[in-house]
């Protein structure tokens, strides 16, 4: 008589394998998007408005409210854009990369002053 042990080396018994279905739930994708139309958006738009004051070269209180208003409609498009891509990470990385350019020119131009 012969013990045979069966060794489960099947994809199925990883650990990726039980985590990731839950992963590939629709309402993460939505809460992504979501978190990505307030939080990005609101960064995006607080960049935008710091780089129009730095950047216009009017009177600081009209280039403060010029900043504003763009960041307004900034803030709208990103909301728009977040549940407009095909997925939660071009959502992401479409309004991460404004916000980082918004950013880094606000910071050359304070730089330069």
């Amino acid at each position: 008589m012969t013990l045979q042990v069966s060794v489960d080396s099947t994809p199925s018994a990883s650990w990726y394998n039980r985590i990731a279905p839950w992963f590939a739930r629709p309402w993460l994708g939505v809460l992504s998007r979501t978190l990505a139309a307030i939080f990005g958006g609101y960064a995006l738009a607080a960049t935008c408005a710091m780089f129009f004051a730095a950047a216009l070269p009017i009177a600081r209180g009209q280039a403060v409210l010029t900043g504003m208003l763009v960041a307004i409609v900034l803030c709208a498009c990103a909301a728009l854009w977040a549940f407009a891509t095909r997925t939660a990470l071009r959502a992401w990385v479409g309004i991460l990369i404004p916000t980082a350019l918004f950013w880094v020119g606000t910071e050359m131009l304070r730089a330069g002053a």
